[in-house]
């Protein structure tokens, strides 16, 4: 056994003796060092309850992860869903944007707009490092990349450039107009991608025609979008009620799939 593997599996055991009946478990910061950004980043993983060794379990991985944590309360919202029997447990990963030996220094402006060498540091370096210490499928079918504003815009990059490792792309009011647009451009100039999307926007003070124009892009197109408008604005008022109905888009079970269509 790996060196990996040994640390994975002790903090799995630390993971599964804290959750003692108080649900899921939600990891201090993790280092990384990436060889191809050059830099150190870091993230915290949400293990649910329950969780065994040998198990694969599907992923999201989140950018802005520190905000999804202290502004969406995502580990929160991902114990009731799983604990109402509305997903299946998920291993969620939020990757913070900022320097984390300075976090004034957050580089989300170098990092979302379809920046290749942040799209490898995921594909070649994060997503085999988590595989190591985690029980998570290996299987791209398996993994949602989440982001909102600059971090939505990022997950429609991933989604032409990180999709041999992502199915799942989801985005929440992608920003700006400008990027928007261009990305819309890319989505229509290049081959159709094996990729599943979840894109919101809201109709208060937000990039909504840019993102009206990146759904009709990504109809004609021919994608497997669900797509949301929502009467709020640029803000966590739009983003937090919106974060259950992304994960049961994406991990929902057999009862709770077919308890939407009887209601449909």
């Amino acid at each position: 056994m790996n060196l990996n593997k040994i640390i994975g599996a002790f903090l799995l055991l630390l993971f599964t003796c804290h959750q003692a009946m108080s649900g899921g478990n939600l990891s201090k910061n993790i280092r990384i060092k990436s060889i191809g950004l050059g830099y150190e980043l870091q993230y915290r993983v949400y293990v649910p309850e329950g969780v065994k060794p040998n198990d694969k379990l599907q992923t999201i991985y989140m950018t802005d992860g520190q905000r999804y944590i202290e502004k969406g309360k995502m580990n929160k919202i991902l114990d009731r869903e799983i604990a109402a029997g509305n997903i299946k447990p998920v291993i969620a990963i939020f990757v913070d944007s900022r320097n984390p030996d300075n976090l004034k220094d957050n580089r989300r402006n170098k990092q979302f707009f379809c920046n290749i060498a942040y799209a490898n540091f995921f594909m070649q370096e994060l997503i085999p490092h988590v595989d190591n210490l985690f029980p998570t499928s290996h299987d791209r079918k398996d993994r949602v990349i989440l982001g909102l504003s600059f971090g939505g815009l990022n997950s429609a990059c991933f989604g032409i450039m990180a999709h041999p490792s992502f199915q799942g792309i989801a985005m929440q009011s992608p920003a700006g107009d400008k990027h928007i647009r261009l990305a819309s451009k890319l989505y229509a100039t290049e081959d159709k991608k094996p990729i599943k999307i979840y894109m919101s926007v809201g109709t208060r003070n937000d990039n909504t025609s840019a993102g009206r124009l990146l759904k009709r892009t990504l109809k004609k197109k021919g994608y497997d979008l669900t797509y949301k408008e929502v009467a709020k604005g640029h803000s966590w008022d739009n983003w937090r009620p919106l974060l259950d109905d992304i994960l049961k888009n994406f991990f929902a079970t057999e009862s709770s799939e077919h308890k939407g269509k009887a209601q449909n």
